[in-house]
């Protein structure tokens, strides 16, 4: 019972949100599993080609660039050897010229080859922009060439370069050697290339209107700018190069005050390119930059920076992706969870029934509906099978009694065994002379009422009804649930019925029908309950002496004086268990047909509250009982 107790405390979920949600949420997970490893995959797929790109993109336009300074460099370190043995110099000046001339003409690139001795002597070539070449004698610095900026070098220096010069021509970066004569320093070799001779550069790596790169001097000035001629937002800054990168006109490279790190370009960051995020001109663009070194007294920063719609034109599809995703997700959800629900209608429906089946309100319950799920329509023809099968055996079976055996487990409560118990007998007085003139439907259903009342007062007080006997009825308490108010119960049960069959006849009599006189005998004692029969004609029943005497008990009430509406007679045994009872009169020892000995018997009054001082049998004749 403790474990019967202890079950029924736990939390009970119904069948439908079980499956609905067990359904939904299987199909989430997996639905769920899915989209997160495929958006995680599409998120670092995005990403990763972003950062790749970025890093080509960079390391390109750096790779050409060193290409192109290590040209003019190489144009200083190939004429070097040249000066310092002496067959070039300002000792032989046309055949320096006829040489330098050659070199600028092998060497695009270059676009200024001049040798200054220590006194500050020059000779060299400079190609002018039409692509005509002039001969530099002059002490007066040539373009790409200023002696305050030249770099200072001794007899082991290496090829170095100096800062970038302004001429009227235009930008010049250069780089200069050592000349070396009998290890002293004798002069210096330079070269240099102008900075409109990148711009070949820079237009082969823009991508379009919507890239722009540029290059900024190790001053802050912007002296390459692929857009100059028509910015991305607008206008032009090709008459302000070189300028300062804030003050250039720019409105993105301006915008480079606050610029925002982006974090997803990791691996770009790793190999020194820096990413970030402006907003300029209510657009967004995004800045990748990275340093180059060795070509000016100072590094550079070569850069660029695009349209942010061309990176977040790849996050709105990976967006958009998740966002479909996530749609299907909640769509499959909601498509498990209903088919979840219902697959598990006709289960709930099921329960409903069966809760009214165990309950015995059979009459409550209704058919199962068939269904095109083949297991399911084979629950549901079964089940009402089962419920009328139940009905035809409810009609034969007391409900009280199938009740009670559910309750407590029909095996072993059914077990035939010994207990203390109380029996109740009723009789209808003299229904045979009665029934003579009635047919048959009419005597049957006279019966039917009357017992209905019987049945009533007896399950009211938790009794069992055992069987109809003719006109009588065989009830009693105390199994198959034990009680230790049995007797009292089936006292309250006799003047239930006492009470009902009152009320029956003032009916009867005004409606012209035959009024009900009842006997009823009760005792009390041992008595064996339980499965009495033989292979599959089993009778839930109680026999023994104590059923004998209830029934001797009924048939001694035909000796009581007058024609009462309802005669109690109850076994001392009965009596003795009733505690407080004061509406009965002893009648005196009887000797009752089948038993030994005398049993001492009481009266009890059928209607206690309605007592008037009425007499009631003081004794009944010993020989009429016997």
């Amino acid at each position: 019972m403790a474990e019967r107790k202890r079950s029924d405390r736990r939390i009970k979920l119904p069948l439908t949100s079980i499956v609905g949600l067990g359904f939904g949420a299987f199909v989430a997970l997996a639905i769920g599993l899915v989209l997160g490893l495929s958006v995680s995959a599409n998120f670092s797929n995005t990403f990763s080609l972003l950062n790749d790109k970025t890093i080509l993109s960079t390391n390109a336009l750096e790779a050409q660039l060193r290409t192109h300074f290590a040209s003019v460099q190489n144009a200083v370190i190939g004429l070097k050897p040249y000066f310092d043995d002496g067959t070039l110099g300002l000792d032989d000046r046309e055949r320096t010229f006829e040489d330098l001339s050659i070199a600028l003409k092998s060497n695009s690139d270059v676009t200024t080859l001049v040798m200054t001795s220590k006194d500050g002597r020059r000779i060299g070539i400079y190609r002018a922009p039409n692509g005509k070449l002039w001969r530099i004698e002059a002490d007066v610095p040539p373009p790409g060439m200023n002696a305050t900026k030249l770099p200072s070098l001794n007899t082991a220096s290496a090829p170095t370069w100096g800062p970038l010069v302004e001429h009227e021509v235009g930008l010049f970066a250069n780089v200069s050697v050592p000349l070396v004569r009998d290890d002293e320093l004798i002069g210096t070799l330079t070269a240099a290339t102008s900075m409109k001779d990148l711009s070949h550069i820079v237009r082969a790596q823009d991508e379009g209107f919507t890239n722009t790169i540029f290059i900024i001097d190790g001053s802050g000035r912007v002296i390459m700018h692929s857009d100059a001629s028509e910015l991305q937002t607008g206008g032009s800054i090709k008459e302000n190069l070189p300028d300062a990168w804030h003050n250039l006109g720019d409105p993105v490279l301006a915008a480079m005050v606050d610029e925002q790190p982006i974090d997803e370009f990791q691996k770009a960051a790793e190999l020194g390119i820096d990413v970030s995020f402006v907003e300029a001109n209510d657009d967004e663009y995004i800045i990748m930059k990275a340093a180059l070194d060795g070509f000016s007294d100072q590094p550079w920063t070569i850069g660029q920076y695009y349209q942010s719609a061309t990176v977040s034109r790849e996050v709105r599809r990976l967006a958009g992706s998740m966002f479909v995703g996530f749609g299907a997700l909640v769509i499959s959800v909601l498509i498990a969870f209903w088919l979840g629900r219902r697959v598990a209608r006709p289960l709930r429906n099921l329960a409903v029934q069966s809760e009214r089946v165990g309950s015995l309100s059979l009459n409550d319950v209704e058919p199962m509906p068939r269904s095109r799920v083949a297991e399911i329509d084979q629950v549901a023809l079964a089940f009402n099978s089962m419920v009328e099968g139940l009905k035809a055996m409810n009609t034969y079976v007391p409900r009280s009694l199938f009740i009670k055996l559910m309750r407590l487990g029909g095996g072993q409560a059914a077990e035939a065994r010994e207990a203390d118990l109380t029996i109740l007998f009723t009789d209808i007085v003299g229904f045979t002379a009665l029934s003579e003139h009635m047919s048959a439907e009419e005597t049957a259903g006279l019966l039917n009422d009357h017992f209905a009342i019987l049945v009533e007062a007896v399950e009211s007080e938790g009794g069992t009804v055992d069987k109809f006997l003719g006109d009588g009825m065989l009830a009693f308490w105390g199994a198959p649930d034990e009680r230790p108010d049995h007797a009292e119960a089936a006292v309250r049960t006799a003047r239930r019925i006492a009470a009902a069959l009152k009320e029956s006849n003032v009916n009867a009599r005004a409606e012209g029908r035959p009024v009900m006189f009842t006997r009823i005998g009760i005792h009390s004692g041992p008595a064996v309950v339980g499965n009495v029969g033989a292979l599959d004609r089993w009778n839930y029943t109680v026999v023994g002496d104590t059923v004998n005497a209830a029934e001797r008990l009924q048939t001694l009430g035909k000796e009581v004086e007058g024609e009462p509406e309802v005669t109690i007679l109850a076994s001392a045994d009965t009596v003795s268990r009733l505690p407080g009872e004061q509406h009965k009169r002893p009648v005196g020892a009887h000797h009752l047909r089948g038993r030994s000995g005398l049993m001492e018997v009481y009266w009890l009054d059928p209607h206690p509250l309605a007592s008037t001082g009425k007499t009631s049998p003081r004794e009944l004749p010993v020989s009429a009982a016997e």
